[in-house]
């Protein structure tokens, strides 16, 4: 038998290959160093419980994400081999409610997208009910999130808190138990976390901490914590990393977790990493004088319209989700004179509204008439009132078919591989620019 030593942390432990969302992937060198620290300053982030036979607090993780994915494999299964919790696999993303229900997971680690899912389940059933429920859904998420606020130091006491123990029988506790009804914690990455779905969760008491990184750091840069849980922020940087800006806003950091480099790749690990050893993330931030990181975008997706103007889309973007009728958007107009929509449109929902505003209902084909789109774009603009006036989207295509990992439109933690769905769609794209009159 052969075993592998090493006397050196230094020394090369795996090579993880990107997910490409804006470019080629690249095999990202990560050492023992880099992943051991990185574990142990996680830990430090919040309490994992060894799993021990007849103990109160047993814990136990549901694994669903891949494990070739640099986010699951740290925070799913390393960190709870060095904890000694058990970690349970789920069959597949597709049957995860029923797992949810028979593992009754406590730790959950998960992507924005199952939160997304789950929130627009809730609001269509309630859609279908009767005021009063959508009335004591919103008062029991009113009433929860601002208990936590209170929690955390950040909002008085309220008259209105009295009301939780009613709440939470009525409403919460079941919306938790579709998640297993066992969860204390559950940590959310690989993607932004809209601020609805945290106000939603948190609301209904759904422990949920935001956490950020990336491959190429080992992956964990920054989490929020138990106690000091700012749901808008990635947190503060775990020990063990430091943060800076650059002259342009971009995430900045130096510490155990920066890779060796790219495998077989010097031009681009020296345009990632600096002589003195700060990498930059690509991605624009902002630090609060507490030192929680807000994520502002990202340097590679910023849209420039033709005039110039700078466009995040990112944000924009999780405003339109806020539509059940929207399963999935993607905002163009790189170089264009103006802002368009790829969205993929619920079945269900555009068959609800059809029916109640009295437009063609006949699925898809009339996804391409004129009143469609300019239904869809009315539904746009309501969602994004609060984005200043370059903000605005113009022209729409409605899709039918969803963006999915099978079909290589989405990485494995469900985000937007932005050029391949750009360039899938091509065609489509180039119908919204053509005949633009300037005026």
């Amino acid at each position: 038998e052969f075993l592998h030593l090493t006397s050196d942390p230094k020394t090369l432990a795996t090579i993880v290959y990107t997910s490409g969302t804006t470019g080629k992937s690249k095999g990202v060198m990560l050492s023992h160093d880099n992943l051991v620290q990185n574990v142990w300053n996680s830990l430090k982030c919040f309490n994992i419980y060894p799993t021990r036979r007849n103990s109160p607090t047993n814990e136990i993780f549901l694994s669903f994400l891949p494990l070739s994915h640099s986010f699951e494999r740290m925070a799913g299964y390393y960190i709870p081999v060095m904890a000694g919790a058990a970690v349970a696999y789920a069959r597949s993303v597709q049957q995860l409610q029923e797992d949810l229900l028979k593992i009754r997971p406590s730790v959950l680690i998960t992507v924005p997208r199952i939160f997304e899912r789950i929130q627009a389940a809730i609001r269509s059933k309630l859609d279908k009910g009767p005021a009063y429920a959508r009335w004591l859904f919103d008062k029991t998420v009113e009433v929860g999130y601002s208990r936590f606020e209170h929690a955390q130091g950040r909002s008085p006491w309220r008259f209105s808190h009295l009301l939780w123990p009613i709440l939470k029988r009525l409403v919460a506790d079941k919306i938790t138990a579709r998640l297993g009804g066992n969860l204390r914690l559950a940590v959310s990455g690989g993607a932004a976390l809209s601020a609805n779905s945290a106000r939603t969760f948190i609301g209904v008491d759904v422990q949920i901490l935001q956490g950020y990184g990336l491959t190429e750091t080992g992956p964990v840069i920054g989490v929020n914590r138990v106690t000091d849980n700012l749901p808008a922020s990635i947190g503060k940087p775990i020990d063990g990393v430091e943060v800076r800006l650059d002259g342009n806003n971009a995430l900045e950091v130096r510490g155990h977790n920066v890779m060796l480099g790219y495998w077989n790749n010097e031009a681009a690990t020296r345009a990632m990493i600096s002589h003195d050893g700060w990498l930059n993330t690509g991605d624009v931030v902002r630090i609060n004088e507490a030192g929680h990181i807000f994520i502002t975008g990202r340097v590679k997706e910023i849209i420039v319209l033709s005039n110039g103007e700078k466009v995040p889309p990112t944000d924009m973007e999780a405003a339109i989700l806020n539509d059940p009728l929207f399963e999935q958007v993607m905002i163009v107009g790189e170089g264009k004179a103006y802002l368009s929509l790829l969205a993929v449109i619920n079945q269900e929902k555009w068959a609800q509204l059809a029916k109640e505003r009295d437009l063609p209902g006949n699925w898809p084909s009339s996804l391409q008439l004129p009143q469609a789109r300019a239904f869809a774009l009315a539904r746009v603009a309501q969602q994004m009132k609060a984005f200043p006036g370059y903000a605005k989207i113009r022209r729409a295509v409605l899709l039918t078919e969803p963006w999915s990992i099978d079909n290589g439109l989405l990485t494995p933690t469900m985000k937007l591989k932005r050029n391949v769905v750009q360039e899938r769609y091509r065609h489509k794209i180039d119908t919204m620019y053509e005949g633009f009159n300037q005026d």
